[in-house]
């Protein structure tokens, strides 16, 4: 790697941290593909080398690139987040003021399943034995009012929710009854429960890699998205079939664009994607189709 100003080099290191920046020179190095006999998808062998010409000051403008990238996400994730959760606590507390602690008002896998986590709960008390334990320790005014004023009691569905985490938000939601997701889901279009359980886990695991200021450029998305079927939500429909654009980043920039226009119609969040995106960092290595987009994606109704 070319370093053309040590002293700032060593300046950004002591800054930021050599395994953190090793992140953003990874997709410089060099690596063959190589064929996976009978196994379909081919094989990576990545060298402990780079490309030649790399630069560490094209490096860090990766860095800062996705530094503004996470910071626009993250924005679309807090408003997602306040409104999936005031949707649920008012569907939820229009029957039941303590639907979330009720295992009649949940679906039965969450409230009978073993919890991968502690086999001696249900995923439900499991859930639930954090969700309480958030509440308790939270040092919010509402959490220390309602404790104070209610003193053994526990709070309705209305005032839990705001404890709740992307984490949080997604497994319970994966807990609701079918015709409860379905419900929610028809906020945003034709689209039905189940597949908005997956939307939500994706975004959780991109809310993940923002909260811990991951690189988010390039990254694969650890649950894949289920799409309705050509036509219901034509928004999607440039990319199904797709699996690249369905794995990667340009899939969630795609399901937070249409959350967020349906959750606030005038919303301009998208085009300051496009204006991100367009202005990437100029490099092969880092280019669109790393993160999923596909050709001329800019010209989709959604975006404009």
């Amino acid at each position: 790697m070319a370093i053309g100003d040590v002293s700032k080099a060593k300046q950004c290191l002591a800054r930021v941290g050599y395994y953190r920046l090793s992140a953003y020179w990874y997709p410089f190095r060099r690596f063959l593909i190589l064929p996976n006999v009978g196994r379909g998808r081919p094989l990576f062998h990545t060298f402990d080398e780079f490309v030649p010409g790399t630069k560490f000051e094209e490096v860090i403008d990766f860095y800062v690139y996705d530094k503004e990238l996470r910071l626009l996400v993250s924005d679309a994730l807090e408003r997602i987040e306040i409104c999936l959760r005031a949707q649920v606590a008012n569907l939820l507390g229009a029957r039941d003021m303590h639907a979330h602690r009720s295992a009649a008002q949940l679906h039965g896998d969450f409230t009978t399943k073993r919890s991968r986590r502690n086999n001696r709960f249900t995923r439900h008390q499991d859930w639930l034995h954090s969700q309480d334990d958030k509440f308790n320790k939270s040092k919010e005014d509402f959490a220390d009012h309602f404790r104070k004023k209610y003193n053994g009691l526990q709070p309705p569905i209305w005032v839990a929710t705001e404890v709740w985490d992307w984490g949080m938000l997604s497994h319970f939601v994966d807990g609701m009854r079918h015709s409860d997701t379905n419900a929610v889901a028809s906020h945003y279009g034709k689209l039905t429960g189940k597949e908005l359980v997956t939307w939500v886990h994706a975004l959780n695991d991109v809310r993940n890699i923002c909260a811990h200021h991951s690189r988010l450029w390039n990254r694969g998305l650890k649950v894949q998205p289920k799409f309705p079927p050509m036509g219901d939500l034509p928004e999607l429909d440039h990319i199904q079939g797709n699996t690249h654009s369905q794995t990667r980043l340009y899939c969630a920039l795609l399901i937070m664009c249409i959350m967020m226009r349906n959750i606030h119609p005038a919303t301009e969040w998208h085009k300051r994607v496009v204006d991100l995106v367009t202005r990437a960092p100029t490099n092969p290595i880092i280019d669109l189709n790393a993160a999923g987009f596909p050709m001329n994606w800019e010209q989709e109704a959604i975006w404009k």
